[in-house]
């Protein structure tokens, strides 16, 4: 009992007890993150199952830019963390695998190996090497349950500097380029939300919501079915191709007429 007394009032003794403390921590949140490993890999694919056939499909199309754990290369960035929402973005639309990374990775058909099922197995995989942010729910993405005037404000505030007002894409700097959303699906457009890919920022759940995701989401899809009752839409790119087409065709009006003119004066002549 002495030797207890003197230990506690020993000058480490607390310094022990802090460190004691702290491993057994560090101990109890590894265990956690363990375990909940494998219900997030579940939540991105719905079977568990998935996760050990979207590792061999990893290693086969994959893991020579992404390395055998996807730990990353020269060629490829890590995908520790990325999560599923990154992988079904980047295979769904043709962006990955890439043959040749480039500066801007464009839109493409799918690789012909590539299915929705095995889009399913590599997102679940990717998604138990360490979370990030899951595939949305078709809750989630609805564009009937959002509010397209309130989604117009948030597109306007955040978004049209690179897609222009109607998600027509446009030109940034380095040879990226804001792409052009009219074949996005609602599932993609809030992926590349969450995930922010390439020359994207990322908007997480405490910047713009999950509702406010699903507003703009709607906003997006009705500005595709809106018509173009002053004429040409002229691809929707904005006054640069506008006041381009006005000039050539003002100027080739402008000619016309004045050789129409001189033509009319010398046979009076």
């Amino acid at each position: 009992m002495i030797r207890t007394t003197a230990w506690r009032r020993h000058p480490l003794a607390r310094y022990a007890v802090l460190i004691l403390a702290l491993a057994l921590v560090g101990m109890v949140y590894a265990a956690f993150v363990q375990a909940s490993r494998p219900a997030d890999a579940a939540l991105a694919s719905g079977k568990v199952d998935d996760v050990a056939a979207g590792k061999s499909l990893f290693q086969v199309h994959c893991a020579s830019c992404h390395g055998l754990n996807a730990e990353g290369t020269t060629t490829g960035p890590t995908l520790i963390g990325v999560g599923a929402a990154a992988v079904d973005f980047q295979v769904s639309t043709g962006r990955m695998p890439a043959a040749n990374p480039g500066a801007q990775m464009p839109r493409k058909p799918m690789a012909g190996w590539v299915t929705q099922d095995k889009i399913r197995q590599l997102s679940a995989y990717v998604q138990s090497l360490g979370g990030g942010p899951t595939v949305p729910t078709k809750d989630q993405v609805d564009p009937a349950k959002g509010d397209a005037g309130k989604g117009g404000q948030l597109f306007r505030a955040n978004c049209i500097q690179c897609h222009n007002w109607a998600g027509a894409g446009g030109a940034l700097t380095r040879g990226k380029y804001a792409p052009n959303l009219n074949e996005a699906t609602p599932e993609q457009i809030y992926e590349a939300m969450v995930t922010g890919p390439q020359a994207m920022p990322v908007f997480n759940d405490t910047t713009i919501t999950p509702e406010e995701k699903r507003d703009m989401i709607a906003y997006v899809t009705e500005v595709r079915a809106q018509k173009d009752p002053g004429g040409f839409g002229l691809g929707r790119i904005g006054p640069v191709t506008e006041g381009l087409v006005a000039f050539i065709v003002g100027i080739a009006a402008l000619a016309l007429a004045a050789i129409w003119i001189t033509a009319k004066k010398r046979q009076k002549s």
